[in-house]
């Protein structure tokens, strides 16, 4: 049996810590984690030491690392194009990018090619679309993309920082000042390429165009209400944070003679998959697994590094996806300015 590949992380934020590390632990005969960076040194010192790897504070000494083969960006939005860029031409032999891939069409652009230029495949952290329930009902839900007339994405879940508190003990830096200036319009970005963008791959697979925004709100204390229509469907996204312990994170889809209805499971628990419910005029078919789309997509990851497999989502059609979140963005934005 061959060696796990050795895994380098670039950022050491609540993500790294209560997502990756964990999901990397029961994978721990595939890849391990061998270098850590953050940009706060005390961070990076010791979430490295969770795992008896290195620690930095740059990327360069991560990339540099003759024992990362491949590296996960998890760093914030704004500098996942140029860390790819650069783990591309370092090498690497496969790069993990958090969502979104990019913020804009530039980086997108910029991605692309740094992929295709250095042959290094880049997979975007999308676990739902990796999901084995997902994965299985797909198989199964026949013409149902064709026959779609509804769709609806629904997050309602506590605050963070109650799932990551059940996932580990936090060591973050100071958080940073207040950003000055965005008002709903930042704060409808940030929902749209932070969360909706989790289930917009799966979202386009039923209703691939987005020809205008109808409805675009910004819900308080965070979230986001904002209808959709595209090739004569209508799609409902709805999110919102409560101080509730009754997470809602679901995907429904409504066909002719056929209705889809995935449950998925918190982001930051190792709980299993989603629970994926398809039902016909035969009747109900479920399909759930002990493994989430988290520990599916790393998995996968390591087969496509070792050659075993081509990616499951290329970069082109992973940036496909991303145009789509940020069309969807620009026609709530125009919204938003006209109200």
């Amino acid at each position: 049996m061959s060696a796990p590949l050795g895994v380098g992380v670039i950022g050491s934020g609540p993500v790294t810590q209560a997502i990756h590390l964990p999901t990397l632990a029961t994978l721990t005969d595939r890849l391990r984690v061998r270098h850590v960076m953050d940009v706060d040194a005390g961070v990076a010192e010791e979430v490295a030491a969770r795992t008896r790897a290195r620690a930095s504070t740059t990327v360069e000494a991560l990339l540099a690392d003759p024992e990362v083969e491949v590296v996960a960006i998890c760093s914030p939005h704004g500098f996942h194009a140029e860390q790819v860029e650069a783990a591309c031409a370092a090498g690497k032999r496969a790069v993990l990018c958090e969502k979104p891939l990019a913020v804009d069409e530039a980086g997108r652009e910029r991605i692309i090619a740094a992929s295709r230029g250095a042959g290094v495949p880049v997979i975007v952290g999308t676990m739902h679309a990796y999901d084995p329930a997902v994965v299985a009902v797909a198989a199964e839900w026949g013409d149902l993309p064709d026959t779609a007339r509804l769709v609806r994405s629904v997050v309602v879940l506590p605050p963070n920082d109650l799932f990551v508190g059940l996932a580990t003990e936090l060591r973050s830096a100071p958080p940073p000042p207040p950003r000055a200036g965005g008002g709903d319009a930042a704060a409808l970005a940030d929902g749209i390429l932070g969360l909706a963008t989790h289930d917009l791959p799966l979202v386009r697979r039923f209703v691939p165009t987005v020809d205008a925004v109808e409805v675009a709100r910004v819900l308080r204390p965070w979230g986001y209400e904002i209808t959709y229509r595209g090739d004569g469907r209508t799609v409902q996204l709805l999110a919102t944070f409560h101080g509730g312990w009754r997470p809602d994170w679901s995907l429904e889809v409504w066909g002719d003679g056929c209705e889809l209805r995935i449950d998925f499971t918190p982001s930051y628990v190792l709980a299993g998959s989603a629970t994926a419910t398809l039902r016909t005029a035969a009747g109900e078919r479920r399909w759930r697994t002990a493994e989430n789309g988290y520990q599916a997509e790393w998995r996968h990851l390591a087969d496509v590094a070792t050659g075993a497999a081509e990616p499951a989502v290329s970069v082109e059609e992973a940036a496909a996806d991303l145009r789509y979140a940020l069309t969807v963005n620009e026609g709530a934005q125009r919204l938003l300015e006209a109200a």
